[in-house]
């Protein structure tokens, strides 16, 4: 019997070593375990982010290409009032002009402002073409405004034609 109770007590010895190997096992997987949820629930957290950035950011661009093309409509009609000043008979194009350009704004279109005098700068203007300057201090601004720009949002959709001093 004494050896019976020895040979468990051995025995009982490698058992516990086994079980604590084994937990020691069980917590380092649990740790990359939570480490991968942690870094997943991170990655999905940027992924909701960034998606509902594109969403916000294609929905204020959704009628780009419409937009776009009727930039130059607008324009014809700010010429059109332009040459017609004179004429009695311009009222119905102010008031389409109005409607129109309203109904443009309303889409989320904003006119670029440009201001004879300023600065040109290429990433906003689009030089048709180039003056002499008459003086230093004309050098590198803007004479005339050829035609207007616009853009949609933050993003330019038609530059504003202007004449440069140089």
């Amino acid at each position: 019997m004494t050896k019976k109770k020895t040979d468990i007590k051995k025995s009982s010895k490698p058992s516990v070593k086994k079980k604590s190997s084994s937990i020691k096992e069980l917590n380092e997987n649990l740790k990359l375990e939570q480490d991968k949820y942690i870094r997943l629930f991170a990655e999905f957290e940027n992924y909701k982010r960034r998606t509902s950035k594109e969403r916000i950011e294609l929905y204020k661009t959704a009628g780009k290409e419409i937009l776009t093309s009727l930039v130059p409509v607008l324009e014809d009609f700010k010429r059109a009032l332009n040459q017609d000043s004179e004429s009695d008979n311009d009222e119905g194009i102010k008031l389409i002009y109005s409607k129109f350009n309203d109904t443009l704004k309303n889409q989320g279109l904003i006119e670029v402002e440009v201001n004879i005098g300023d600065i040109f700068d290429p990433e906003i203007h689009e030089a048709i073409s180039q003056i002499p300057a008459i003086d230093d201090k004309q050098k590198g601004k803007i004479i005339d405004i050829i035609q207007g720009g616009y853009k949609l949002g933050d993003i330019i959709i038609n530059f504003p034609k202007v004449v440069v001093a140089q």
